[in-house]
């Protein structure tokens, strides 16, 4: 995962660099195709500000997170970001096709149930 790191309206930092990095790479064994990661940390006033977006082959995800504190911002955009990709990754699994043996053991199944109900009539 290539990530990009960028700081606005304060000094960068190695060590939310880093934090970023470890959280980001945690993500990384959930993901299949290879991504590449925006994170933008921002701070006004008191508000301090973390935006990731992904984006890869087939998946673009965005998650923006606000708090008092910058790390614990980072921690909740990584949680929506994970939360995403458990998602998506939930729907492709749904739209695969059913193999032919799980086909015919449905189909009769439900003919044996069909076959006791007509010899209990």
């Amino acid at each position: 995962m290539q990530i990009s790191v960028t700081f606005k309206n304060f000094d960068s930092s190695e060590a939310l660099r880093s934090y970023v990095q470890t959280r980001l790479e945690k993500l990384d064994k959930l993901l299949d195709a290879p991504v590449e990661a925006n994170v933008v940390l921002c701070v006004e006033k008191i508000r301090h500000i973390a935006e990731v977006t992904l984006v890869g082959d087939k998946l673009s995800l965005h998650a923006t997170e606000e708090s008092e504190s910058m790390y614990s911002s980072i921690d909740m955009a990584a949680d929506k970001i994970k939360a995403q990709i458990k998602k998506s990754k939930e729907k492709v699994r749904e739209r695969r096709p059913v193999s032919k043996n799980g086909i015919k053991s449905d189909s009769t199944e439900a003919g044996i149930e069909d076959e006791d109900m007509e010899s209990e009539s």
